[in-house]
Formats: C-alpha cells, structure tokens, sequence
C-alpha cells in the first residue's frame, strides 16, 4: 500500500482589501445631511430686535432720464426742455432725493461739449450718479 497525498482543490484564500463601498455611501449620505442642515444653524438663533425709525427699509433707487439728440435737444423724462428749465428740474430731483441718478442717452452725433454742459448741469445741482447708457452691439453674422 502506497501512501499518497490525495490532491485537493485549493480552497479561496481570504480577501485582504478593504471593500470601500459601503464606506462611501455612508459619507455621501452625511455629506448630504450636512449640506441641508448647515444653512438651518446659521439662521437658528432668534432675536428680538428693538424698534427704530431709521430701520425703515429704504425706497429703491430713484433714476431719471435726460436725453440728447442729434440736433442736441434735450429730453428729460421724454418731454423737451431748455437748459433753464433742466437745471430747475434737475434742482427739484436732487431735491426729492440727492441719490437720483441720471440716466444720460447720448445720440452718437452729440458733441462731446454738450453732454458735457449736461453733466455739468446735473453736478451744480447736487446730483453726482450719471450712468451713460449704451446699446449692445448687434452679434456678428454668421458667414456659410
């Protein structure tokens, strides 16, 4: 009789990684827990404010519009005007409220000395916010 070794299948080795997965479905469901719930602790804290007058929130920005055209009349709020009767009217807007701004449209053929006059205008009146305003231009054309 002979003695031999009776071969056997190798059985699995044992796994020697680490399985992540799991690992990272747990942190994408904290990191979502802590994106909806970190806004709502900043804003947790309850006060109760004394009240002032000078806490009445503010009325919007107050704008006018002055145009020039190309013969260099002058428009405020559409209606023509002298320059007397803009410095007046421009005296009444700084008036009602020195943060007016000025919405000055300029036709391109102006000369520059009479926006200028206009701006000088606006300025001696106590109103300091002028804003230029610009058409875009048109978007190129497509070539084939």
């Amino acid at each position: 009789m002979a003695f031999g070794r009776l071969e056997r299948a190798k059985s699995a080795e044992p796994m020697s990684d680490i399985n992540v997965t799991p690992l990272v479905d747990v942190m994408l469901v904290l990191l979502v827990i802590f994106i909806i719930t970190a806004p709502l602790l900043a804003s947790s804290i309850r006060l109760d404010l004394p009240k002032a007058e000078g806490a009445q929130p503010g009325a919007p920005p107050k704008f006018v519009t002055v145009a020039v055209d190309k013969t260099g009349q002058i428009f405020f709020e559409s209606q023509a005007v002298t320059p007397e009767q803009l410095a007046a009217d421009f005296q009444n807007a700084a008036r009602a409220n020195p943060e007016t701004e000025i919405q000055l449209r300029a036709d391109q053929g102006v000369p520059y000395g009479r926006v200028v006059e206009v701006m000088g205008q606006a300025q001696k009146a106590g109103l300091n916010r002028i804003g230029f305003v610009a058409d875009a231009p048109a978007p190129p054309a497509a070539q084939p």
